[in-house]
C-alpha cells in the first residue's frame, strides 16, 4: 500500500517549492551580475570620456593613435559587456520564465546602444567646437548632443527601476 494521497500532494507541493527557491535564487544572481556589468558599463564610459579629454587636450596635432586604441579597448569592453548581458536576457527568458526582466534588459541594452551613438557624435561635435570656434552651429550641436543624452541616460534609469520593482514584486 503506497503513501496515501494527501502526503503525495504535499511532497509534489515542496517539491515544487524548492525548485521555485532555486529559480528565485538563480534570478537573483543573474540580476546581480547584471548590475555589475551595468556598473563596468559606466566605468567604461567614464575612461571613454577621460580619454576623449586628454585627445582633445593635445590638440591642435591630435594624437589620433593613442584615442584610437582607447576606441578600440573600449569597443571591446562594451562588446563583452553586451554578450554577457544577452545571454543573461536569455537564461531569464527561457531557463527561469521571467520574460518581463529579459524585456526590461533588452530594452536597456537599446538605450545603452543609443547612448554609445550620442557619446560618439557629441566627442566629434566638441572636436568641431575647438578646431572652428568661430561656428555657432558646431556650439549648438553640442548643446543639442547633451540635451539627447541626458534624456537617453534618464531613459535608461526608469528602465533599471522598472527592472527593480518587477523584481522584488516577484519575491
Amino acid at each position: 500500500m503506497g503513501k496515501p494521497r494527501w502526503e503525495e500532494q504535499r511532497e509534489v507541493t515542496e517539491v515544487n517549492q524548492a525548485r521555485r527557491y532555486q529559480t528565485d535564487d538563480a534570478v537573483k544572481l543573474l540580476l546581480r551580475r547584471f548590475y555589475t556589468l551595468q556598473g563596468e558599463r559606466v566605468e567604461a564610459y567614464r575612461l571613454f570620456e577621460e580619454g576623449h579629454r586628454a585627445y582633445l587636450s593635445s590638440g591642435p596635432h591630435y594624437d589620433f593613435l593613442r584615442y584610437r586604441q582607447l576606441v578600440h579597448e573600449i569597443t571591446l569592453a562594451f562588446s563583452g559587456i553586451s554578450r554577457e548581458i544577452l545571454q543573461i536576457k536569455e537564461q531569464l527568458q527561457v531557463e527561469h520564465g521571467r520574460p518581463e526582466l529579459a524585456q526590461h534588459l533588452s530594452r536597456v541594452q537599446q538605450k545603452e546602444k543609443e547612448k554609445l551613438e550620442l557619446t560618439a557624435q557629441l566627442q566629434l561635435a566638441r572636436q568641431n567646437v575647438q578646431d572652428q570656434p568661430g561656428v555657432p552651429a558646431h556650439q549648438q550641436e553640442v548643446q543639442e548632443l547633451k540635451y539627447k543624452l541626458i534624456k537617453t541616460i534618464e531613459a535608461i534609469s526608469e528602465i533599471l527601476q522598472d527592472l527593480k520593482y518587477d523584481s522584488e514584486e516577484a519575491e
